[in-house]
């Protein structure tokens, strides 16, 4: 009965020193390496027209405002990762409301997530628009993008190929 005690005692002093480092591992930051984001020229959104059902792909240059039905839409900045990163694409958008009268409203100004089209996307009574990407990298593609681009593209290419056609099967040869 003594053994028993001790060694359970030894178990919870183990679980205990256990926890203690847990607990001190999901304290500490965590830390990754990641490139910094890449600013792009253009930001690509959809944009949903309730009344009619249609659906109008929009690219939009940084700090230029295009006009979809009764909003203007202006993107402030548009940010992605390199193509070997997890994605990750975010603009800041502002969003005003032309009313009947000529008078414009800000209706929406903040950030946008592709990945997350739901999260922060414009949600007006006729209109709902989100970001879908962002185009054209100021600076270009960095090269470690544009060389692992150029060596997925043939294996792309292949996989997308269709198979080639196989022949018909020959018909059942009739017994004599």
């Amino acid at each position: 009965m003594q053994g028993e005690r001790i060694h359970t005692g030894r178990q919870l002093a183990e679980r205990a020193v256990f926890a203690a480092l847990a607990t001190c591992a999901l304290a500490l930051p965590a830390t990754s390496v990641r490139a910094a984001p890449l600013e792009n020229e253009v930001a690509g959104f959809a944009a949903l027209d309730k009344v009619t059902g249609r659906i109008q792909h929009l690219e939009i240059p940084i700090n230029q405002t295009v006009e979809f039905g009764a909003l203007k839409v202006t993107p402030r900045i548009c940010n992605s990762r390199a193509l070997t990163e997890k994605p990750e694409t975010a603009s800041f958008v502002e969003v005003d409301e032309v009313k009947l009268t000529g008078e414009q409203q800000r209706i929406f100004t903040g950030w946008m997530f592709a990945e997350s089209p739901g999260l922060h996307a414009v949600e007006h009574p006729v209109f709902d628009v989100w970001l879908t990407s962002c185009k054209k990298p100021i600076g270009g593609v960095p090269a470690e993008s544009a060389e692992n681009e150029d060596a997925e593209a043939p294996a792309e290419a292949a996989a997308a190929a269709p198979a080639a056609p196989t022949p018909p099967a020959a018909p059942p040869a009739a017994a004599p």
